[in-house]
C-alpha cells in the first residue's frame, strides 16, 4: 500500500495529525528566515568571519542548526561543510565557497543519495554589492528554511537512502555552490537518485498583485544535458523526449502529491529547466548527468527579488519576510519531505528497460533486476499522450521481463519502477529498443 499517513494540512494552515508523525510548522519556518534575514547580507562576497554579519556568520549558524537537529535524533545527521575556492566573472578575484550540508545516513549500505537543496547566499540590486542590506528572505531564505524543517522532520525517520541537506553558497554569482555540489557528489561516489532544489518558495502575490496558492512549479529538463550522439540517436529513435530521468522526477512529484492531497498544492510541471532564460543551482548538477528539478512558487513577485531595499513612487521593493506566506512555504515543505520519503525509501529504478514487440500485437518488457527490489511496476501510456495511463505491479524481486497482452508497442510509451515491500516506488525508467 502506497504511504498514506506524512502530512496533514487544510487550508492554508497546517496542523498535526499523530505525534507520529510531525509537520512542517510555519512558525518554524518564519524564526529560520528571520535569523536569515538578521545577518544583514549573505552575499557571497561579505564577510567569512564576523559572527554577526554576513556569509560566514550564516553558514554558521547553519551548520549548528543541523547539529543540534543531530543531536536530537542520537547523532543521525552529521554536518559536512565541503568547501574550494572558485572564482568567475561575479567573483573576479576568487572566494572560498562553502556549502553546508547535514548527512543523514541511510539504512542501505550503498551510495544512494536524495539531495533536497537551497541557497543561503543572497544579494540586491547590484550583483556585486556585498555591504548593501540584502534579506534574501524569500530568495532563497525560505529554501534554506525548509531544508531545515525537512531534516527536522525526517531525522525521525531511518531511510533505505542517504539523506543529503545541502545549503549552498554563491548562487547569485554564478551557481558556485550548485557545482560543488556536483563535484562532491562525483568525488565520493554518490549515485543521486533525485536532488530537489528549493529556490523561490514562500511567496503566494505576484507582482501585479495575483494570488496563486494552490500550486507550485517543478521545472525539469527532458532531453538530457549530457546526451551524447548514440544517446541522441536512441532517443530519437524511442521517442523518449519527455521521459529523460529529470523529468521522470517531476512526473513523480506529481504522483506523490496526488497521493498526498493534504499538501492542497498542484505541481505545476513545467517542461524546460528551469525559468526562462534564468538559472537555478540544479543545473549544474544536470550537467553532471544527474536527476535534478527545481521548486519554486506558482507566481513570483520580482519587486521582491534582487533589489535594494527602497520606496519609489509608492512603490516597495526588497526582499523581506513580511511579502512572504509561511502556510504556503509549509505546504510546499511538506511536498519536499513526501518526496524524500518516498524515494529514498524506494529500491533505485532499473539501469535498463529494453522493449520488444515489434510487428506483433503485445510489447515484451525487460529490464535489469534491482538489488533490494521486491517488485517491479511496469507503466504505460498511449503514444499521443503525456502522462501514464495504465500500470500493473509484478511482485517478484526476481523477475526481470513482463509481456503486456495486446499492447501494440508501436503506439504505446513503456516505463518501469523498482517498488520496495510496502510499494515505495522509484522514479520510472523509460523503455526503449535494445541498444545496438
Amino acid at each position: 500500500m502506497r504511504h498514506k499517513a506524512l502530512i496533514a494540512i487544510a487550508a492554508l494552515s497546517v496542523a498535526a495529525t499523530a505525534p507520529s508523525a510531525p509537520t512542517p510548522d510555519p512558525a518554524r519556518l518564519r524564526a529560520s528566515i528571520d535569523a536569515l534575514v538578521g545577518f544583514g547580507t549573505r552575499h557571497t562576497l561579505s564577510s567569512a568571519t564576523d559572527p554577526k554579519r554576513g556569509i560566514g556568520a550564516a553558514r554558521a549558524w547553519a551548520a549548528n542548526q543541523f547539529r543540534a537537529i543531530g543531536k536530537s535524533c542520537g547523532g543521525c545527521i552529521v554536518v559536512d561543510q565541503p568547501a574550494k575556492f572558485m572564482s568567475g566573472p561575479r567573483i573576479p578575484n576568487g572566494v572560498n565557497i562553502v556549502n553546508v550540508m547535514g548527512i543523514q545516513r541511510g539504512t542501505n549500505p550503498g551510495q544512494d543519495v536524495v539531495i533536497v537543496a537551497a541557497h543561503i547566499d543572497s544579494r540586491v540590486s547590484d550583483v556585486m554589492d556585498a555591504t548593501s542590506d540584502a534579506p534574501g528572505a524569500n530568495d532563497d531564505g525560505s529554501g534554506v528554511a525548509l531544508v531545515l524543517e525537512a531534516a527536522r522532520i525526517l531525522s525521525k525517520d531511518r531511510p533505505r537512502a542517504t539523506i543529503v541537506y545541502a545549503l549552498l553558497s554563491g548562487e547569485e554569482q554564478g551557481l558556485m555552490g550548485g557545482k560543488l555540489l556536483a563535484e562532491t557528489a562525483k568525488a565520493r561516489g554518490w549515485t543521486v537518485l533525485a536532488m530537489l532544489n528549493n529556490d523561490i518558495v514562500g511567496n503566494t502575490r505576484g507582482t501585479d498583485g495575483r494570488e496563486v496558492t494552490d500550486r507550485v512549479r517543478v521545472f525539469s529538463e527532458g532531453i538530457r544535458f549530457t546526451e551524447d550522439e548514440t544517446g541522441q540517436r536512441a532517443r530519437r529513435g524511442n521517442g523518449g523526449e519527455d521521459d529523460g530521468p529529470s523529468r521522470a522526477l517531476a512526473k513523480a512529484v506529481s504522483r506523490i502529491a496526488r497521493a498526498e492531497p493534504s499538501t492542497g498544492l498542484t505541481p505545476f510541471l513545467v517542461r524546460r529547466p528551469d525559468r526562462f532564460s534564468r538559472g537555478g543551482d540544479h543545473l549544474a548538477m544536470l550537467e553532471a548527468g544527474y536527476a535534478a528539478i527545481r521548486f519554486s512558487v506558482g507566481v513570483e513577485n520580482y519587486d521582491a527579488q534582487h533589489q535594494n531595499l527602497r520606496t519609489e513612487n509608492g512603490r516597495v521593493y526588497g526582499d523581506t519576510a513580511d511579502r512572504m506566506n509561511f502556510a504556503y512555504l509549509a505546504r510546499v515543505t511538506a511536498l519536499n519531505i513526501a518526496v524524500i520519503r518516498e524515494l529514498a525509501n524506494a529500491p533505485p529504478p532499473p539501469d535498463q528497460v529494453v522493449l520488444g514487440g515489434a510487428v506483433g500485437s503485445d510489447t515484451n518488457v525487460s529490464w535489469t533486476k534491482v538489488s533490494g527490489a521486491a517488485g517491479y511496476r511496469i507503466r504505460w501510456r498511449r503514444a499521443d499522450k503525456i502522462d501514464w495511463e495504465q500500470s500493473v505491479d509484478v511482485m517478484d524481486p526476481a523477475a526481470t521481463s513482463h509481456t503486456l497482452k495486446t499492447i501494440i508497442v508501436d503506439d504505446h510509451f513503456v516505463a518501469v519502477s523498482a517498488l520496495s515491500a510496502d510499494k515505495r516506488e522509484s522514479i520510472a525508467r523509460f523503455g526503449g529498443a535494445a541498444p545496438r
